[in-house]
C-alpha cells in the first residue's frame, strides 16, 4: 500500500507508545507502575457527571453545531472573563476535540507551505509532528535547565529569521512544569508582536499553578491584540477530564471561522453530552479543582525531594502541571547512554514507566508524572533510584 509522503516525516506519540508498551507489559503479568500519561487519577467531579447523564436522559444525542453549542461558547468566554477579566463574545470562541485539535487547526489554519514556527524546547510531543502536517518547518528554541526551562526574548532573537509566522508558547509546561510569570509572557508576547509573529499560547494547565506562583494568561494581550494570537485550553487537567475530549479556544472571529471550517470537514462538532459536562465544569463550582491543585502541589514537593536526592541529578522547581524532568545525563554509562536507554532499562528492570527526554528536544531528561495517589509515587520512585543509582 501506498502512504503520503508527508507521514514519512512523522514520529508516532512517545508518551502514547511508552503507555502502549506498558500496558502490553501488564498483560504478560508484569507488575508495572507508570510514570508516563499526563492523567490526573481524580474522577471527573461529579456534578460535571451528573450534567452527562442528564443529557443523555433528556435525548440530547444529535449532531450539534461545529464549533460548539451556544451555551457552551458563552461558558468558554465566561471562562476568560472569571479568570483574566478578558470580555469576548461567543463569537471569538470555538469548542474542539481536546485542546489538541485545536492546535492542529489553528496551525492548518495559518501555516503555508514552508512557513516556520518556533517552538521552545523542551517541548510537547506533538507540537513538531503539528506543525509537520500543517506543510511548516518547526524551529527549535533551546532552554536550559539553569533557566528554570523558560526562554527569553533574547532567545527568539537568536532563532528568528524573515521566515518565522508563529510561535508556540506552553506554559505550565509540559513536560518541565516550567511556568512564566505574566511578565515574563508579557514581555514574549511583545517580542512576537513586534516581529509581526502570530502567538499560540497552549495555556492547558493554567489552573494547575501552585503557590506562591500565580496563573498567568496571554488572553488579556489578546483583547488589545487580537489578530496575534489564540489561547488554546481544555478540560482535560484541570477538571480531570481526560476522555471527555473538551477543549477551546480564544482567538479573532476569522480564525475561528476558519478552525471551524476545518472541523466541518473533518470531525464536525465534538460529542453532544460532553459539550453538555463542559457547559456544568465552566460555570459550576470549582471545589474539587482546588482540591486537586493541593494535591498536585504536595506530590511536586515529595517527588522533587526523591529526585533530586539522587547524585548528580538536577530538577528546576516547577510551578505548574504535573511533571518534573529531571536532568539525569550525570547518570549515563555506556550500557545507558541516553534517555531512551535509561527509559527502556526502568520498564522492564523497575517496572516503571517514564518518557525519554529526548521525544522532547532535550536527551538529558526523563519526564516523570506525578499524577499518581503518594503512595504508589513513593514505591515507583524507589524502584527507580535502585536501578539507575544502586
Amino acid at each position: 500500500m501506498r502512504i503520503s509522503q508527508k507521514l514519512s516525516r512523522i514520529k508516532p506519540s512517545a508518551t502514547l507508545a511508552i503507555s502502549s508498551k506498558a500496558m502490553e507489559l501488564r498483560a504478560q503479568g508484569r507488575e508495572i507502575i507508570s510514570l508516563s500519561v499526563g492523567e490526573p487519577d481524580f474522577p471527573t467531579p461529579k456534578h460535571i457527571r451528573e450534567a452527562a447523564k442528564q443529557a443523555v436522559d433528556e435525548g440530547f444525542t444529535r449532531y450539534t453545531q461545529v464549533p460548539g453549542i451556544p451555551e457552551l461558547r458563552q461558558a468558554v468566554a465566561g471562562y476568560f472573563a472569571d479568570h483574566y477579566g478578558v470580555n469576548a463574545g461567543p463569537e471569538a470562541t470555538i469548542v474542539t476535540n481536546g485542546g489538541k485539535q485545536s492546535l492542529y487547526n489553528i496551525l492548518q489554519a495559518l501555516l503555508d507551505p514552508g512557513d516556520k514556527v518556533l517552538i521552545p524546547a523542551p517541548y510537547w510531543v506533538s507540537y513538531p509532528a503539528m506543525v509537520q502536517l500543517a506543510d511548516g518547518e518547526p524551529v527549535t528554541v533551546p532552554a536550559t535547565a539553569d533557566n528554570g526551562f523558560k526562554i527569553t526574548p533574547d532567545d527568539l532573537d537568536r532563532a528568528w529569521t524573515p521566515g518565522v509566522r508563529a510561535m508556540i508558547l506552553n506554559s505550565p509546561s509540559n513536560p518541565t512544569g516550567a511556568h512564566y510569570t505574566q511578565l515574563e509572557m508579557d514581555a514574549l508576547a511583545d517580542w512576537a508582536l513586534s516581529k509581526d509573529v502570530f502567538i499560540i499560547a497552549d495555556e492547558i494547565y493554567d489552573q494547575l499553578v501552585y503557590s506562591p506562583a500565580t496563573p498567568a494568561s496571554l488572553a488579556p494581550f489578546w483583547k488589545r491584540h487580537p489578530e496575534h494570537v489564540a489561547v488554546c485550553n481544555g478540560l482535560a487537567k484541570s477538571f480531570a477530564m481526560t476522555g471527555w475530549r473538551v477543549g477551546f479556544t480564544l482567538a479573532h472571529p476569522d480564525l475561528v471561522k476558519a478552525m471551524a471550517k476545518i472541523q466541518g470537514q473533518s470531525t464536525s462538532n465534538i460529542c453532544s453530552i460532553s459539550q453538555k459536562a463542559a457547559v456544568a465544569a465552566l460555570t459550576g463550582p470549582v471545589d474539587e479543582v482546588n482540591h486537586m491543585r493541593e494535591a498536585f502541589a504536595r506530590r511536586r514537593d515529595l517527588v522533587l525531594g526523591m529526585v533530586t536526592s539522587w547524585p548528580g541529578v538536577v530538577c528546576p522547581k516547577p510551578d505548574g502541571a504535573f511533571y518534573v524532568f529531571p536532568d539525569v545525563s550525570a547518570l549515563y554509562t555506556e550500557a545507558m547512554p541516553d534517555s531512551t536507554a535509561t527509559c527502556a532499562m526502568l520498564l522492564e528492570e523497575a517496572g516503571v514507566a517514564a518518557v525519554p527526554g529526548a521525544a522532547f528536544g532535550d536527551d538529558r531528561c526523563v519526564r516523570f508524572s506525578y499524577a499518581l495517589d503518594d503512595q504508589t509515587l513513593v514505591t515507583a520512585l524507589e524502584k527507580v533510584g535502585q536501578a539507575i543509582v544502586g
